[in-house]
């Protein structure tokens, strides 16, 4: 146009997020007559609906034994309807999860550092230290929050008023129960991986928290 003109350059604030779904045995515990992973399928679906409106890539992983859905992340027209499509097709025997296969595909799939909000599950010390060492190799490369839940029946138990001998006995193991997964928080926390213990019913609000809590660091 025969003017002066001036290219003014700014680094793009959206992030690649990915809610990573554990569709293994312990994600089948009931709650409220759903289990954890039909709790988790719910507040993916919410969570990846913000994301897109943040204007933020969403993408999808589900894994048991093997890996089901590797949808990646986009924020492209019609995005959230895949997520739809897959998180409602989601069939699960309950096997095993194994997160080393995870590890190797996330690698192959995801070569930029991202955030992951990880719907997963860990009963005992024993089951978290069986995969720490997998969360932690993610750890170094991408932004992970573990999603774990409170079982609400225990906690319930530990609150009862003891009447007789089954009962002081009934309440002595949910209490162990509620102290163990407290450990479990306390030692993803000291590795490094970020940590939602959540009641099942308050799984969305929370993790919803967790991701603005994040964009709004890493805005800063």
């Amino acid at each position: 146009m025969g003017n002066l003109m001036v290219n003014q350059y700014q680094n793009s604030r959206q992030q690649d997020v990915y809610c990573i779904l554990d569709k293994g045995r312990s994600m089948k515990m009931p709650f409220n007559g759903m289990t954890l992973l039909d709790h988790s399928i719910n507040s993916i679906l919410s969570l990846s609906n913000i994301i897109l409106k943040k204007y933020d890539h969403a993408g999808l992983i589900s894994f048991s034994d093997k890996i089901d859905t590797a949808l990646k992340s986009s924020s492209k027209k019609g995005q959230l309807e895949r997520i739809s499509q897959r998180l409602y097709r989601e069939i699960t025997g309950f096997n095993e999860s194994n997160f080393e296969l995870l590890l190797q595909m996330t690698r192959k799939l995801i070569s930029r550092r991202s955030i992951w909000l990880f719907y997963t599950n860990f009963e005992t010390p024993y089951d978290l230290r069986r995969q720490l060492p997998f969360l932690r190799l993610m750890c170094k490369k991408h932004l992970v929050v573990a999603i774990i839940f409170i079982n609400t029946e225990l906690q319930d138990t530990a609150e009862m008023v003891c009447e007789n001998k089954s009962d002081i006995y009934l309440r002595t193991f949910a209490e162990k129960a509620i102290m163990e997964k407290e450990l479990i928080r306390d030692e993803l926390i000291r590795n490094g991986i970020q940590t939602i213990l959540t009641r099942p019913e308050n799984l969305s609000i929370n993790v919803i928290n967790k991701y603005l809590e994040i964009k709004a660091k890493r805005l800063r």
